[in-house]
């Protein structure tokens, strides 16, 4: 049953269960998916928990019920994806009531081993300690620790991007004939060695924005490089779509989107201009609202009433933030 919905020509989102949304999709019409799953805990651990819904997956009861449950949606995204194209889950480890660790991406694996992808690559998310401290209250994070029993202490838990290919060959290659034309994260596009060789990071994209040589053009060798690096430890934590409003009482305690940096690198490496990227787990929006900044179609679903809502303010406001990217790009095409 579909709560509720907004559609216009370049996304449409669902305020539902996607186990009632997904099956209803055209198969083969996702160019890319990337979203994060909720995340399966145990009974009683109360972390994770984003409704009081019964169709929410982060109310079952054991990591093995969730993962049963879990199994339907990605049967769907195979059934959806394009072959040889790419989806992208965002996940990283679960603790457990004892304090050891569950594998959770272990079991994502195995379960898009299952049907139809391959698994082609694991980015490692660098997570800053102390916010990770001050966002979760996690207990092995305590500073005390270390002079009371340093056995209890351990290292902030890193997330990570799970990335699987559909099996099958793709009849639409994904290029970039005009090479990456900007860094998409954090405030520092060059390292200091990069400073210490090209100078001012401004100056040095000027001249090779409209390099006409795509294979010299050093903006794109450099980009390329930060983005192929498998630890990305320049993800910006704070940018993020607006979510406070969205809380309610029977929220996840440390309900966070995830960063808008990962979607922008994902959707620029693995998408053409004018496709198609789905989102299954929506929240607020973030996923959808990449695809359409990047010039591609959106498709997601979103389970809770609150975080609906707030992702359509969130699509709504994109119009205008868009609009001052695109001026100011035009201000520095002139300039050139």
């Amino acid at each position: 049953m579909v709560i509720n919905q907004k559609v216009t020509e370049d996304y449409a989102i669902y305020n539902s269960d996607n186990m009632y949304v997904l099956p209803e999709l055209p198969t083969k019409s996702w160019d890319l998916s990337i979203y994060s799953p909720p995340f399966a805990t145990e009974e009683g651990t109360g972390l994770y928990k984003y409704s009081s819904s019964e169709n929410d997956l982060s109310n079952c009861d054991t990591p093995e019920q969730f993962m049963k449950q879990y199994e339907f949606v990605v049967n769907e995204i195979s059934r959806l994806t394009k072959p040889g194209r790419i989806t992208a889950v965002h996940c990283s480890d679960i603790i457990k009531k004892d304090g050891s660790q569950w594998d959770f991406p272990h079991e994502i694996e195995m379960l898009h081993l299952k049907h139809g992808f391959k698994r082609r690559n694991k980015i490692t998310i660098w997570k800053e300690p102390l916010e990770v401290r001050r966002r979760t209250m996690v207990k092995s994070l305590m500073h005390c620790l270390v002079i009371d029993d340093s056995t209890e202490v351990f290292p902030a838990m890193p997330d990570y991007v799970l990335i699987f290919q559909r099996e099958g060959v793709n009849e639409i290659p994904v290029t970039h004939p005009y090479c990456f034309k900007g860094f998409y994260a954090g405030a520092t596009p060059f390292l200091d060695p990069h400073k210490k060789t090209y100078g001012d990071y401004e100056l040095f994209k000027k001249k090779y924005l409209n390099w006409p040589d795509p294979y010299t053009n050093k903006l794109s060798h450099l980009t390329w490089q930060r983005y192929a690096s498998g630890v990305w430890d320049d993800i910006r934590g704070n940018n993020i779509l607006e979510f406070k409003d969205s809380r309610e009482t029977d929220d996840e305690k440390h309900v966070h989107p995830m960063q808008l940096d990962i979607y922008y690198r994902l959707i620029e490496l693995y998408s053409n201009p004018g496709e198609v990227v789905g989102e299954p787990f929506l929240g607020v929006g973030s996923g959808v609202y990449a695809a359409v900044a990047m010039g591609r179609k959106g498709v997601g679903i979103e389970l809770k009433e609150s975080y609906f809502k707030q992702a359509v303010l969130n699509l709504k406001n994109i119009q205008l933030i868009e609009k001052k990217a695109r001026e100011l790009f035009d201000e520095v095409n002139e300039e050139l």
